[in-house]
């Protein structure tokens, strides 16, 4: 069975690029969130192996949704990406539950990998 991948990040290019990496790997994309309002509502009723979560989106940061998901007892694995690198960032994201963390930029190779890592 194919594993299931939520994609949440605010730019419609980052989401074009990560959906068409993970579709090539053979992953299925159930669904995609441009806000957490929305990453958090299709998380709950898509329930996806996985969820790639940007750390900056216009209604909360990304540590807003992983506490929301922790609350709600959501088991999907998170790959956190964002272009803000700093180890305080990154600390708090595995703290809060994400497996692994991307720093943007990052390769498609970069993203399948995690992603790999993550749900094999």
């Amino acid at each position: 069975m194919r594993k299931k991948v939520l994609i949440v990040d605010d730019s419609l290019y980052m989401r074009k690029l990560i959906k068409n990496a993970l579709i090539d790997e053979g992953y299925e994309i159930v669904g995609e969130a441009h806000n957490g309002d929305t990453a958090i509502e299709l998380a709950l009723n898509l329930l996806p192996d996985l969820i790639t979560l940007d750390n900056i989106l216009p209604d909360m940061i990304g540590a807003d949704v992983l506490k929301t998901l922790k609350d709600e007892n959501v088991v999907s694995k998170v790959l956190m990406i964002s272009a803000v690198g700093q180890k305080t960032v990154i600390e708090e994201g595995i703290k809060l539950g994400a497996t692994e963390y991307l720093v943007k930029p990052f390769t498609s190779e970069d993203l399948v990998e995690a992603v790999n890592r993550i749900l094999k």
